[in-house]
């Protein structure tokens, strides 16, 4: 039985055990045109596969599934290759390799207790999860990145409860952002990015007490002297409390009065000088070391986060976060003057995107 989201190739794998055949064998079922990624001498656990429509049959007649319920749990599923589905060997089930991320997102190893609780088997899996859906709430897990080569499938947030308390409040943030007319994505991969930042700054606050103490708990109990990779393998869940308390303060209203002027114009204006912008956000994420933020004076503040981060970001992804931010405001006139002047903050986005990304 697949499970929702699910990567093809890892039903594959799942199927191969349940016939106690390995994988390798199963996948002579089909015609393979090239090679899988690897780590370390196995494949990544977020190699995928893409199948053509002969290939699609052979998988749905072994696992007993009609095809339209594989095309629905699958993202991959349906998927077309043009180098396997078409030519005159278009009718051999065949198979090419992919990696996840060029076919339907981020892979991450699914929670074994609730694998088993689906099919009765607590075997590994992968299934294609978005970085804002990686709580197991039921299970207190937080789901791993499979494109990593380490060990560990997921993290225990038994001793966070802040983390699983964020992730059910996202569902609300996700909706006020939907409202607004705003791709939730959009604006949690903006939240993180400024979060992100900080998280690189907090090395360097000898205040900073919670997320050590949270990484600590994640890491089992001490991140220990192997504190630099536990550092990278718990930062997500370490600050998604704040993440989400970010992406929902950009869509406050009093928040966004701050960086939008109540003028029509739907420009943005430079952090108030007097650090009132990183006060509110701070007492919204429950914070005190944002005022020193507030020293950097340029109109775009999240615009210049996100480009600190080290993301290569477009305009348009700037702009579907922050237009939640101007409806949300309920500055007068900004909803109605925003399709006209968006030729003009694209240009403007367009100029400092480019000098973020050069530099």
């Amino acid at each position: 039985m697949p499970l929702a989201g699910e990567l093809t190739s890892s039903l594959i794998n799942r199927a191969a055990d349940r016939y106690a055949l390995p994988a390798a064998g199963v996948l002579r079922l089909w015609t393979c045109r090239n090679s899988p990624a690897r780590h370390g001498g196995g494949v990544r656990a977020d190699a995928e596969v893409i199948l053509n429509g002969a290939g699609r049959n052979v998988l749905a007649e072994l696992c007993g599934v009609e095809p339209a319920v594989l095309a629905r749990a699958l993202p991959a599923f349906t998927v077309d290759d043009p180098k396997i589905s078409t030519g005159r060997e278009a009718s051999l089930a065949q198979v090419r390799w992919r990696a996840a991320g060029a076919v339907a997102g981020e892979a991450v190893f699914a929670c074994r207790l609730c694998t088993a609780r689906r099919t009765g088997q607590a075997q590994r899996a992968v299934r294609y999860l978005p970085r804002w859906q990686r709580v197991c709430v039921r299970h207190g897990r937080w789901l791993l990145d499979a494109d990593a080569d380490q060990p560990l499938e997921h993290l225990d947030l038994h001793g966070v409860p802040e983390v699983m308390a964020a992730q059910r409040q996202w569902t609300g943030v996700a909706r006020r952002a939907g409202r607004a007319g705003a791709e939730p994505g959009q604006v949690f991969a903006l939240a993180h990015a400024v979060v992100a930042r900080w998280w690189e700054e907090a090395l360097h606050w000898e205040q900073e007490e919670i997320w050590p103490h949270r990484l600590h708990r994640v890491a089992g109990g001490n991140a220990g002297t192997d504190l630099q990779r536990w550092r990278i393998v718990g930062r997500d869940p370490v600050v998604f409390p704040e993440v989400v308390a970010v992406a929902d303060a950009l869509l406050d209203p009093a928040m966004a009065e701050l960086v939008w002027r109540d003028s029509g114009a739907g420009r943005p204006r430079p952090l108030p000088a007097d650090g009132a912008f990183c006060r509110r956000l701070g007492e919204r994420v429950g914070r005190d070391w944002l005022g020193p933020l507030s020293a950097v004076d340029y109109g775009g503040p999240l615009l210049a986060w996100m480009g600190e981060a080290g993301l290569q970001v477009g305009p348009g992804d700037v702009r579907t976060a922050v237009r939640a931010a101007v409806l949300a405001s309920g500055t007068r006139q900004a909803a109605a003057d925003w399709e006209t002047l968006q030729a003009e903050a694209d240009q403007r986005a367009t100029a400092a995107v480019t000098e973020f990304n050069t530099t």
